[in-house]
């Protein structure tokens, strides 16, 4: 099934490597970040100006309040890092995590159109 189309659940584990690898070849502009805190996945998103920086990331947080899950965010004036990991899964990658990274990535086409 197509992250886009899934929703956050609470509690979700830990993905395995071979998941994570799996689930992130669907998200090719993701990075995962591995370190010995945790481990996570982020992405920059690049703009025209400081305004659509800005409607990216309003639309953006529209649909992480309806997840309920919350991703770490570095805005700058044409640029958007957004970093995702699950703290209740002992800071590592979850499905949670890929649900909104693609959702995220479907918000910056939507603005691109």
């Amino acid at each position: 099934m197509n992250p886009v189309d899934q929703h956050c659940v609470h509690g979700a584990p830990a993905l395995d490597d071979a998941a994570l690898a799996a689930a992130l070849a669907g998200l090719p502009a993701w990075q995962r970040i591995d370190n010995p805190s945790g481990n996570r996945i982020e992405r920059e998103y690049a703009f025209k100006d400081y305004h659509e920086t800005i409607a990216f990331v309003n639309a953006l947080a529209a649909m992480i309040h309806k997840e309920d899950h919350h991703p770490e965010l570095r805005v700058r004036y044409r640029h958007c890092l957004v970093a995702w990991t699950t703290h209740s899964a002992g800071n590592r990658i979850s499905n949670n995590d890929i649900i909104c990274a693609a959702k995220a990535d479907a918000i910056y086409e939507e603005s691109r159109a």
